[in-house]
């Protein structure tokens, strides 16, 4: 049995920090500090294990008016395959906050099908959509 709650005192910081710099391939090395501001800044969501144990993420960067951006989204490896990535994506776009708006973003490598079955598609129009990457903002090592 597992909950969804977006109680800030719940999320387990180190956890969620170790995960991301070390784990994903989005934020490898990504500073505690920046991840504690990214969470302060945004609505979150954690997975809990009856027991209280976190066991996934994700957060929403939003304006709680118009525009959200799923992101920093994980299901711990010994938790996965339980239905919890649909469990938790259910519970995120369902949320007060990000209903009724103009437009949900997000990146993903690797979990196009997940996303599809809550309406994702690939941009209509991505000649409108510009960006700045920066593919090694904390300066960690790469394979050459």
């Amino acid at each position: 049995m597992f909950t969804i709650s977006t109680d800030p005192a719940r999320l387990d910081i180190a956890l969620i920090h170790r995960y991301l710099s070390q784990e994903s391939y989005w934020a490898k090395g990504i500073p505690l500090e920046t991840v504690q501001r990214a969470i302060a800044n945004s609505l979150n969501f954690g997975v809990y294990t009856a027991e209280g144990r976190q066991a996934g993420f994700a957060r929403i960067v939003t304006d709680k008016a118009t525009f959200a951006w799923l992101c920093d989204v994980f299901v711990l490896p010994e938790f996965q395959g339980q239905g919890l990535s649909k469990q938790l994506m259910q519970a995120v776009w369902a949320h007060p906050d990000v209903q009724n708006q103009r437009r949900h973003l997000l990146a993903t490598l690797d979990a196009h099908g997940l996303y599809r079955q809550f309406g994702f598609q690939e941009l209509a129009a991505p000649e409108r959509y510009l960006e700045i990457r920066r593919p090694n903002p904390y300066g960690v090592p790469t394979a050459n």
